[in-house]
């Protein structure tokens, strides 16, 4: 009978949760896949580098084009003394001229900077890529540093409530001289140091919730939801994804912008050409027209074009070795952190089993001597302080290790 009537509650609360609106069921919290969902989505840094990305791309397609032609009125030859001063007719030299001039920049250099412009893009991509990587692996330490503080916080209460009943109890066991009153002096005390670590959690879990606050807004406010799906580490794998991880990739399309800047300053050397088309009329004479080709001379590339084309390759060596050095780093970091995974998996198998047994059979047996009268409760409450600081340990230890896969999937995160 009670099964049925669980089945028909069962059944009861699923309709009622389908029948609420979309925004009531905020109410159910946060969760973890959520708070990802909204850091991606909402982070002002992404929006930045997102605006960049559009900004590059809206660039790209004039680079390539010719600079806009000018067009030129003038009067040449305008006598200013004399009785013709100032008259544009009755002197015959006195010319108006009309002009259309036009600025053409050699092929090579067009190329280079349309290079360059996709390279920004590339780059700007690749910068946009490995800032999503990191909005969500910090919205994920955030959202695991606030989950883990609660189940803190949660341990911490259930051996409070332990205090208070023992408390409730050692005022009979007193008045039936079956217990000291320095009993009740020590329960009053370890009372004092639970309010004294609910404080440090309690401090904890707000500079947590603020962090969360900073990539998922308002809704950091809500309780946390469900349990995280935290991502699996492969060793193997992930050494063979750190060569395209996301801090890495964006060199590449550094160096080609870099060097696409190089190659235009390869091409001043050859220097651009113009042309001009001209109309001019003047008092009783034909009108004419004249045209003209003109073309850079770069004489003096040692001293002009050179040094900066040596300024850009100094620029591609210098991308180079921060590569270098970036790519040493991240293998560096990602060996750290599987070594200390692997050590922190060792410790919390060994405090899982036969670390919370010992204290379990610590408690039980520092119960047993006090209830048989063969102590005081100060061992008791040692015992008890014991196994909560184990029951402590296993979650800080599950919340390094969570911190730790979490940080490693983001250095080889793959688009």
């Amino acid at each position: 009978m009670f099964d049925r009537i669980n089945r028909c509650a069962g059944r009861l609360a699923v309709a009622a949760a389908c029948a609420l609106p979309a925004g009531a069921l905020h109410a159910a919290g946060l969760s973890y896949a959520e708070a990802l969902a909204l850091a991606r989505d909402h982070a002002p840094l992404l929006r930045q580098q997102q605006a960049q990305l559009a900004g590059s791309n809206a660039a790209r397609s004039g680079v390539e084009r010719l600079p806009d032609p000018r067009l030129a009125l003038g009067i040449e030859y305008l006598p200013i003394a004399g009785a013709d001063r100032f008259s544009t007719t009755r002197d015959t030299a006195t010319m108006q001229r009309l002009a259309l001039a036009q600025e053409v920049p050699n092929r090579a250099k067009r190329e280079a900077r349309a290079a360059s412009a996709q390279a920004r893009i590339e780059r700007d991509r690749a910068q946009l890529a490995a800032g999503r990587a990191a909005v969500q692996r910090d919205a994920a330490l955030a959202w695991l540093e606030l989950y883990h503080a609660e189940r803190r916080a949660a341990l911490l209460s259930e051996f409070r409530a332990e205090n208070r009943l023992l408390q409730t109890t050692l005022g009979a066991r007193i008045a039936a001289a079956s217990a000291m009153p320095a009993d009740l002096t020590l329960a009053r005390q370890e009372a004092l140091a639970i309010d004294d670590r609910a404080d440090e959690l309690a401090r904890a879990a707000a500079k947590a919730r603020a962090e969360l606050r900073r990539w998922v807004g308002a809704r950091a406010g809500e309780p946390l939801a469900g349990e995280p799906v935290l991502p699996e580490v492969n060793a193997a794998a992930l050494r063979t994804q750190l060569e395209t991880a996301p801090e890495l990739r964006v060199y590449e399309p550094m160096r080609a912008v870099a060097a696409g800047e190089m190659a235009e300053m390869e091409a001043e050397k050859q220097g651009d050409w113009s042309w001009e088309l001209a109309y001019s009329w003047r008092p009783r004479y034909v009108d004419m027209v004249s045209f003209v080709v003109s073309f850079d001379l770069p004489w003096q590339r040692a001293l002009r074009q050179e040094p900066q084309v040596q300024a850009r390759r100094h620029e591609l060596q210098r991308i180079d070795a921060e590569r270098d050095d970036a790519t040493a780093r991240v293998a560096a970091e990602a060996e750290a952190m599987l070594a200390e995974l692997d050590a922190l998996d060792a410790t919390r198998a060994r405090l899982a089993g036969a670390g919370m047994q010992l204290a379990a059979e610590r408690v039980a047996l520092a119960t047993a001597g006090y209830q048989a009268g063969r102590s005081d409760l100060g061992p008791v409450l040692a015992a008890r302080a014991a196994a909560l600081e184990a029951r402590m340990k296993l979650v800080e230890l599950d919340a390094a290790r969570a911190a730790l896969r979490v940080r490693l999937a983001a250095l080889a995160a793959q688009e």
